[in-house]
């Protein structure tokens, strides 16, 4: 018999146990059009950040938080670009909505889309500003996210790359967004 101490490497990873609160988080597309290529949908881009020190680690993931009370969604996703990238956002919009249930996590949010654009010649100035959430920041278009989704591990030519549970769950209940991301 184990004892009480002894751990089993074959044992499935535990679950926490469920928050009883559904949060809402807000993931921001910012979008710029690659510079070295013609302007389409195809060619647009967007920041994606590598996550680590909470739940989504060594996953990408948009730019986001938490919406504070009494906050708008537009209020919300310009607070969090500031504070993550240091990038002044204009023509902020709501974009959809996913549902996100991260039961390894114990945790359910709503998690609000939204887009926006850098302000004009400022998107090389982007800055990783909470090392302790982001490792860094790349610019990457839509196509290479749902490949990436579809594929479960290479994206954008980073082999083992994923992708934070939200926009995994975009891809999957709002395939038609990537459309809009121009």
């Amino acid at each position: 018999m184990a004892s009480p101490t002894s751990t089993s490497t074959s044992a499935p990873k535990p679950s926490l146990p469920p928050s009883p609160t559904v949060r809402v988080g807000v993931g921001v597309f910012i979008l710029r059009t690659n510079p070295s290529s013609a302007i389409s949908a195809a060619q647009t881009q967007f920041l994606i950040g590598l996550r680590k020190g909470s739940h989504g680690a060594n996953t990408w993931g948009l730019p986001g938080g938490h919406l504070e009370f009494g906050e708008s969604f537009e209020e919300c996703a310009e607070r969090e670009v500031k504070e993550e990238t240091g990038l002044t956002v204009t023509e902020t919009q709501f974009l959809t909505a996913t549902n996100d249930v991260m039961e390894e996590d114990g945790k359910h949010y709503v998690t609000v889309f939204m887009v926006c654009r850098c302000r004009k010649g400022e998107e090389e100035e982007t800055r990783v500003l909470e090392p302790e959430k982001c490792e860094r920041w790349e610019w990457m278009g839509w196509e290479d996210i749902v490949s990436g989704v579809k594929k479960g591990s290479d994206v954008g030519g980073k082999q083992g790359a994923r992708f934070f549970s939200p926009l995994v769950n975009l891809v999957r209940q709002r395939p038609e967004v990537g459309a809009r991301l121009t």
